[in-house]
C-alpha cells in the first residue's frame, strides 16, 4: 500500500502544473465535484418524478407507457442507485489508516467517477422532457364500482333467475344472455346483483355496465362502460372510441359487460363491444342484457334467455309489508291491504310506491286507495296499466304544493339522467314553485326537502352524483302520463331522443311544457302558437344556429326558458316579448356578445349567463328590478360594467361572477374619466346573501359602508393573478352555494373593518397564496378574529419564517380552536411551523396537516411545544423538504401522550430522513396508525425500530418505494433479545416498490406474521428474494395483482392532485 501511494505522489508531482483539467483537477476539486453532481442529481429527481407521475396517471387511465420513457426511467434509475453507492462511499471511505491521513487513492477516483456521473445526469436532464409520456393505445384496467344493492333482498322469482343466469354464464357456449319482462318487474336490480355476485365469486375480473335505453346515446354507452373499466376515451368520433375500447375488452381477462334496457336491436360493435362468440371466448367475456321484449333477445343472439317473473302472491305480500310496516298485519287493516297487493300486480316498483304512499295514512284513506285501485282503468298503456294506477294513486297522495311540480319537471329530463338540485330550485322558481320560501337559499332548502320526501315515496332514485337524484324509467314514462292527464296540462317531452328536427304535431296550443333537450336539432320552426306553454327546455342542442325573429312571439305564458349551448349568434327581438319569463339559462352561448334585450324581461328572477363570451354589460341590465340570481362564472371575456347597474338591482340575493369580472372601480381602458361600476354597488344591495366574487385589488373596496351587507355565504378572492383567481371557481364548484371562504394576496389589516367584520371573522375557508406582507399567521388570526376558521392554506408566502410565532407575538387565549386543516405549501424560507408556546386549547380540533416544498425545514417538523397541541391529529402529509427528523420529542415527559388519535401518515421525498421516530419508545404515537407511505426517502436504512413495529397495533397498509438506502423494514430487537415473532395484527395490503438494497424485512430471524393479508407487491426489490413464504396469513393474500396496484396508485395521485380534489 504504501509504495502504491508513493507512486500516486510521485505522478501528482509530475503533472502538478499540468492543465487544471487533468487528474490533479479531479483531486483539487474533490468536494466540488461530489456537490456538483448532488445538485445535479437534485435536478434529476424533481424530473423523473414527475415523469413517473405522469406515467402514474397515464397507469390509472388505462394508458401505455411510450418506450423510450420507459427506457429514460429504467436508466435514470440505474444512474441514481450508481450515484447512492458512490455516496455511500463517499461517506465509508473518508479515511485511511485509522484516520491517519486522508486516502487520496479513493477520493481521486470518487471525484472522477463524479465528474463524469454529473455528465450522465445533465444528459438525462436534457432527454427527459417528453411531450406525451404515453400512448393512446393498451391500458391497464381499474377496479370497476360497486354494483350490489345492500338492501337487496331475492324472492323466489327472482332467485330463480338468478340461478338460471348464473349457470348460463358458466356455460362455455353461452356468450349473451337475455332477461326479459314486464317494467318496473326488477330486471335492473337484479343483473346488478348478478354482477356483484359474478365477480365476488371470481367468474370475471371485471364487471361494466351502461343504460341503452329507448333512445340510445352512443357515447354516453361507451363512457358507462370506458369509465368501470378505468378507460379513458379521448378519440373525438365514435367509430374511434368504439375501436379504443374493443381492444381494451379483447385485450382484458374476462369482463362481464350489463346492457341494460334494451328496446331493439342494437350493434354492439359500434359501441365497441366484442358481438362474436369466438370473439368473446378469446377475451373470456359475456354479454348480459336486459329488455321489456322477448324478441329483443332474439334480435341480439342470446343464447339463453331468462325470464323475470312478477312475483308470487305470497312474495308480494312480503315486499309490500316490508315498505308498509307492521300496520298490515292488524286485524282492522289486514284485508284492505290484501285488496291492494292484488290490484299491484306483483311488479315491485308498483309495491314498493304504494306501500310507501300509505306507510302513514289512516284506514278510511287505505280504503279510499283500494278503491281507487280496483277502478283505475287506464287504457292504451299495455302491460304498463298496472304500474300507471299505482304510481297515480302515490302521486295523487304526494303532500305539499311543490311536491307534484316538482315531480314531473323530473320527468322533463332524458332517461338515466342525472338531475340536479339546482335546476329543480332554477325551473320551479321559474314556475312560481316555492312560494312559502322568502329566499333563494330557503328554495333551495325547500327542494331538498322535496326531493328526501320524493325518494322516501320511491319515486326518486338517487344519483351517482353528489347533489342530485334520478327518476326510475318506468316512472318517468308514467309521470309524462300523469302530467298529461291533469286538466288544462300537456307535456311533450322527447329529451335526448336524437331528434334532428324539431317534432311535427297538429297543434301545440295544449302545451304546458315543451323538452326537447340533449338533441341534435338545427333549425327551430317558425310561428308555433304556444299560448298556453310555460317550460321550454333546448338545453343541450349545439346544433342550433339561429333562433327566427319571432319565434317566441305567441309564447306569452313562457316562465322559464333553457337554451344552454345553443350557438346562436344573437337573440332574437322577440325574446323580448316574453313579458311572464322568470328564469333564462344562456350558458355556454359563447356566440352572443349583445344582451341588451334582456333588459325588456321585467319579471326575470334568474339569469345565468355562465362561460359567455360577453365583453361588456348593458346599462339595459339595470332594469331588471325583479332580478333574485345573476350568474356570469367563467365569463372571463368581462371587461366593463356600468355604474349603477349593478345597484339597481335591489331585489337580487344570490350573484356569482367568479373567475370573471375583477376590476372593480378601476377606469376603463383608452378611457381617462370613465370607470367600471365601484365594489361599493355590491354593498348596498340589502338583499345580497350569497356572494362569489373575484378582486384584482383590494384597494377598490370602500373604506367605510352605510350599514354592514348581510353576506350568509361567500367566496371571495382578493387577488392579482388571474389564474389564482381561477381557484375561486373551483371552491364554489366543489361547495356550491353555501361555503363562507376567502382567498388573499394581502393580509388583514390591510382590509377595511367593515370586510373583516362581515367576511373575514365568519370565513371557515382561507386561504393565502403569494401573500403580501404576511410574516406571522398568529398576527393574522388576532387581526381577523379567526374562531370559526375550518380549512387554512398558507401557499407560496415567502417571507414566512416561522409560520406561528409565539415569541413575537405573545397570544393570551386560544387560537385555531376550530381549525381542521392546515396546508402549507412552497414556503422557501420556512424553518419552523411554530415558535413559542401556544395557549392550552390552540389547534385542539385540527385533524389534517399537510407540509409540501419547504426546503429550508430542516430541523424536525413537530417540536414538543406543538406536538403537545395536536391532540386531535389524524392525518399528517410530509413531502419535499430536507428534514432529518418529523417528530422532535425533546421537552415531552415520559409518559405523555400525544398526537394519539393518528391514523394516517405520508412521507415522500425526503431526502435527508434518518428516522420515522427517534425518542423513547413510550411515547410513540403509532398505536392507532393505519395507513404508513413512505416514498423516497433514501437516507432511511431501516423504517422502523422493532419497539416501534410493535406499537403498531391498527396498521392496515404499508406502502414503502424509492428509499434507495432501505435494507430492512425493521431493526433488530434493541435490547438484543431474541424475538420468535412479529405479528402486524391487521396489515391487509403491502406494497414494497423500487427498493434496491432490501434484505429482509425483519433483520433478525423472528417469524412475520401478517393473519389479515389480502394484497402483498413486492417489485424492483432485487436483493429481497423468496418473499411469498414470508408472511404468514390465514387469508389466501395475493401477490403483485396489477389491478389492485393501479388501485394504490391511484389514490396516492388523488392525494397529490390537492387543488382540485380537497381545496
Amino acid at each position: 500500500m504504501a509504495l502504491e501511494i508513493a507512486s500516486f505522489v510521485i505522478q501528482v508531482g509530475e503533472r502538478l502544473w499540468s492543465s487544471a483539467t487533468g487528474p490533479v483537477s479531479n483531486l483539487v476539486n474533490y468536494r466540488k465535484n461530489i456537490k456538483n453532481l448532488n445538485d445535479e442529481v437534485e435536478k434529476l429527481e424533481i424530473i423523473r418524478s414527475d415523469n413517473r407521475l405522469s406515467a402514474s396517471a397515464a397507469q390509472m387511465n388505462g394508458e401505455e407507457i411510450k418506450g423510450e420513457v420507459q427506457m429514460w426511467l429504467n436508466k435514470s434509475d440505474a444512474v441514481l442507485r450508481g450515484v447512492e453507492r458512490l455516496n455511500g462511499e463517499v461517506d465509508m471511505n473518508r479515511t485511511c489508516f485509522g484516520g491517519c491521513c486522508p486516502d487520496w487513492i479513493s477520493r481521486y477516483k470518487l471525484s472522477k467517477q463524479a465528474k463524469k456521473d454529473a455528465h450522465t445526469v445533465r444528459e438525462l436532464q436534457g432527454t427527459g422532457r417528453f411531450e406525451r409520456v404515453s400512448l393512446p393505445g393498451r391500458r391497464q384496467l381499474g377496479i370497476e364500482s360497486t354494483l350490489s344493492l345492500g338492501d337487496f333482498q331475492a324472492f323466489e322469482s327472482t332467485k330463480r333467475a338468478m340461478d338460471e343466469v348464473m349457470v348460463a354464464l358458466k356455460e362455455d357456449r353461452v356468450n349473451i344472455i337475455g332477461v326479459y319482462g314486464m317494467g318496473g318487474v326488477g330486471k335492473t336490480t337484479m343483473v346488478k346483483q348478478v354482477g356483484a355476485n359474478a365477480h365476488r365469486d371470481g367468474l370475471f375480473q371485471h364487471v361494466a355496465m351502461a343504460v341503452i335505453s329507448q333512445n340510445p346515446d352512443l357515447r354516453k354507452i361507451q363512457a358507462q362502460i370506458a369509465d368501470m373499466l378505468n378507460l379513458k376515451l379521448e378519440e373525438e368520433s365514435e367509430a374511434g372510441r368504439a375501436a379504443r375500447l374493443r381492444e381494451r375488452i379483447m385485450r382484458g381477462k374476462s369482463v362481464l359487460i350489463i346492457l341494460d334496457d334494451i328496446w331493439r336491436r342494437i350493434d354492439l360493435s359500434e359501441i365497441g363491444i366484442p358481438s362474436t362468440g369466438s370473439d368473446l371466448d378469446a377475451c373470456k367475456s359475456k354479454i348480459l342484457l336486459t329488455t321489456r321484449l322477448e324478441n329483443v333477445c332474439h334480435v341480439m343472439e342470446s343464447q339463453a334467455k331468462v325470464p323475470l317473473n312478477i312475483l308470487s302472491e305470497q312474495d308480494s305480500w312480503t315486499l309490500f309489508g316490508r315498505k308498509a310496516g307492521r300496520i298490515v298485519d292488524s286485524p282492522d287493516f289486514h284485508n284492505v291491504a290484501q285488496k291492494i297487493v292484488k290490484e299491484c300486480g306483483g311488479l315491485p316498483i308498483a309495491l314498493v310506491v304504494v306501500a310507501r304512499a300509505l306507510g302513514d295514512k289512516d284506514l278510511d284513506e287505505w280504503k279510499e286507495a283500494a278503491r281507487q285501485l280496483e277502478m283505475s282503468k287506464p287504457t292504451n298503456l299495455d302491460d304498463d296499466g298496472g304500474v300507471f294506477k299505482c304510481i297515480k294513486l302515490s302521486y295523487d297522495y304526494l303532500k305539499g304544493n311543490s311536491t307534484k311540480p316538482c315531480f314531473l319537471i323530473c320527468c322533463l329530463f332524458p332517461e338515466d339522467t342525472d338531475i340536479s338540485i339546482e335546476d329543480l330550485v332554477k325551473y320551479g322558481l321559474g314556475q312560481g314553485l316555492f312560494q312559502e320560501a322568502n329566499t333563494i337559499e330557503e328554495a333551495r332548502g325547500r327542494a331538498r326537502s322535496v326531493v328526501k320526501y320524493l325518494k322516501a315515496c320511491s319515486l326518486l332514485l338517487d344519483s351517482t352524483e353528489e347533489g342530485g337524484v334520478k327518476m326510475h324509467d318506468v316512472v318517468r314514462d308514467m309521470a309524462i302520463l300523469l302530467a298529461s292527464s291533469e286538466e288544462d296540462n300537456a307535456f311533450m317531452v322527447q329529451s335526448g331522443s336524437a331528434l334532428k328536427e324539431w317534432p311535427t304535431k297538429d297543434s301545440y296550443e295544449a302545451y304546458t311544457a315543451i323538452s326537447l333537450m340533449s338533441n341534435e336539432i338545427e333549425e327551430l320552426p317558425d310561428g308555433l302558437v304556444c299560448p298556453k306553454l310555460q317550460t321550454l327546455l333546448l338545453q343541450n342542442n349545439n346544433d342550433i344556429q339561429e333562433i327566427p325573429d319571432d319565434f317566441f312571439g305567441s309564447f306569452h305564458s313562457l316562465r322559464v326558458l333553457d337554451l344552454n349551448g345553443a350557438d346562436i349568434p344573437s337573440l332574437p327581438p322577440s325574446l323580448g316579448l316574453l313579458r311572464s319569463l322568470r328564469t333564462l339559462c344562456l350558458d355556454c352561448c359563447q356566440s352572443i356578445t349583445d344582451i341588451s334585450i334582456l333588459g325588456k324581461l321585467e319579471k326575470l328572477e334568474i339569469l345565468s349567463l355562465r362561460e359567455s363570451y360577453i365583453e361588456d354589460l348593458p346599462e339595459e341590465l339595470a332594469q331588471l328590478a325583479n332580478l333574485r340570481m345573476l350568474d356570469f362564472t367563467m365569463s372571463n371575456n368581462i371587461k366593463s360594467i356600468p355604474p349603477k347597474v349593478i345597484s339597481s338591482l335591489s331585489r337580487l340575493e344570490e350573484m356569482y361572477m367568479q373567475g370573471s369580472f375583477a376590476d372593480w372601480g378601476l377606469l376603463l381602458e383608452g378611457t381617462s374619466s370613465g370607470a367600471n361600476a365601484g365594489f361599493d354597488e355590491l354593498t348596498c344591495l340589502h338583499r345580497l346573501n350569497i356572494l362569489k366574487v373575484d378582486i384584482s385589488d383590494a384597494e377598490c373596496m370602500p373604506k367605510t359602508v352605510r350599514f354592514d351587507p348581510n353576506w350568509v355565504n361567500f367566496d371571495i378572492c382578493i387577488n392579482r393573478k388571474l389564474f389564482n383567481r381561477f381557484m375561486n371557481v373551483h371552491l364554489s364548484r366543489v361547495t356550491a352555494a353555501r361555503s363562507r371562504s376567502l382567498i388573499l394576496d394581502v393580509t388583514i389589516n390591510t382590509l377595511p373593518d367593515w370586510f373583516n367584520k362581515v367576511a373575514t371573522e365568519r370565513t371557515e375557508k382561507l386561504y393565502y397564496i403569494k401573500c403580501r406582507g404576511l410574516d406571522n399567521i398568529l398576527m393574522e388570526y388576532d387581526q381577523g378574529s379567526l374562531n370559526g376558521l375550518k380549512i387554512l392554506l398558507v401557499q407560496s408566502c415567502h417571507q414566512i419564517v416561522h409560520l406561528m410565532d409565539a415569541v413575537t407575538y405573545i397570544p393570551n387565549r386560544p387560537l385555531f380552536p376550530s381549525l381542521e386543516e392546515l396546508r402549507v405549501h412552497n414556503l422557501d424560507y420556512l424553518k419552523e411551523i411554530c415558535i413559542g408556546q401556544l395557549p392550552p386549547g390552540s389547534l385542539g380540533n385540527m385533524k389534517f396537516l399537510q407540509v409540501e416544498q419547504c426546503n429550508e425545514l430542516v430541523n424536525g417538523l413537530l417540536p414538543a411545544n406543538l406536538l403537545r397541541r395536536l391532540e386531535s391529529l389524524e392525518v399528517l402529509d410530509v413531502s419535499g423538504s430536507y428534514l432529518e427528523d418529523i417528530f422532535r420529542t425533546e421537552g415531552l415527559r415520559e409518559g405523555e401522550v400525544v398526537v394519539g388519535k393518528l391514523r394516517e401518515l405520508k412521507r415522500d421525498n425526503l431526502p435527508e430522513l434518518k428516522n420515522i421516530w427517534y425518542g423513547p419508545t413510550q411515547l410513540a404515537i403509532f398505536h392507532n396508525l393505519k395507513i404508513l407511505t413512505v416514498i423516497k426517502c433514501r437516507k432511511l436504512r431501516i423504517l422502523f425500530t422493532y419497539s416501534v413495529a410493535q406499537s403498531l397495533r391498527h396498521l392496515e397498509e404499508l406502502w414503502i418505494e424509492y428509499c434507495n438506502g432501505l435494507e430492512g423494514v425493521i431493526g433488530i430487537h434493541e435490547g438484543g433479545d431474541v424475538v420468535e415473532r412479529i405479528i402486524f395484527q391487521n396489515l391487509k395490503n403491502l406494497s414494497l416498490q423500487n427498493l434496491p438494497v432490501l434484505r429482509s424485512f425483519y433483520e433478525g430471524d423472528a417469524r412475520i406474521e401478517c393473519p389479515s393479508l389480502e394484497q402483498l407487491h413486492v417489485q424492483g426489490c432485487p436483493t429481497f428474494r423468496n418473499y411469498t413464504p414470508y408472511f404468514h396469513s390465514r387469508n389466501q393474500f395475493q401477490v403483485n395483482n396489477e389491478q389492485h396496484l393501479l388501485f394504490l396508485r391511484k389514490r396516492l395521485w388523488e392525494q397529490r392532485t390537492f387543488l382540485e380534489e380537497n381545496l
